[in-house]
């Protein structure tokens, strides 16, 4: 199975993800560190990506995927898929794919993104928020809530169990490469969450 957890940049898709991968013993992949070059100057600049922009990168995400829905594996990736063309180019309509869609007040969004470090600009909230096309068949989750109450909202959509004894989340390249700086950290989603 791979879950794909969408929404605009700032929404808390790599905090949650990493919460779930290590709740459930999953691979998790941030979709930002298969940009191309490229890509990031551009957002860097401040300017928008379009879809020409996105077809490489969503081409190499749905590779990744089509391994991850080998029998046996969890996989967990934080995307934006904010079109419904970029999501019908992942293939989450197939039996394998779950996606789960993060919203929340965009003036919350754009404080979580002024408070960290990442090469997408809060500037660029206004045209993300422009360009989402929200799923008709996703778990729709308010990242107001605090992140352990996502975390388990999701395992119990899914019925997903906790790793095995002596296992752990499995991270794949965003932690390999050593990108913490570009998420929210945990504990300013759980700041942010609270009423």
């Amino acid at each position: 199975m791979v879950i794909v957890i969408m929404g605009v940049s700032g929404s808390g898709k790599t905090t949650i993800g990493r919460a779930l991968a290590r709740a459930t013993g999953a691979a998790f992949f941030d979709a930002d560190d298969f940009h191309p070059a490229a890509n990031v100057e551009k957002m860097r600049r401040g300017e928008p990506l379009d879809e020409a922009d996105r077809l490489p990168w969503l081409g190499r995400l749905r590779e990744l995927v089509d391994e991850w829905l080998a029998p046996g594996r969890l996989a967990v990736l934080a995307c934006s898929a904010l079109t419904a063309h970029s999501r019908a180019l992942l293939g989450v309509e197939r039996a394998g794919v779950r996606l789960v869609f993060l919203k929340g007040p965009p003036e919350l969004i754009a404080r979580r993104m002024r408070r960290r470090r990442h090469f997408m600009p809060p500037e660029l909230l206004g045209s993300q928020l422009e360009t989402l096309e929200p799923p008709a068949d996703a778990l729709e989750l308010d990242v107001r809530r605090p992140v352990d109450e996502l975390v388990a909202e999701i395992r119990s959509a899914w019925k997903l169990d906790g790793p095995a004894p002596g296992t752990g989340a499995r991270d794949g390249k965003a932690l390999e490469s050593g990108s913490e700086s570009k998420s929210e950290s945990k504990s300013e989603s759980q700041r942010e969450s609270k009423p």
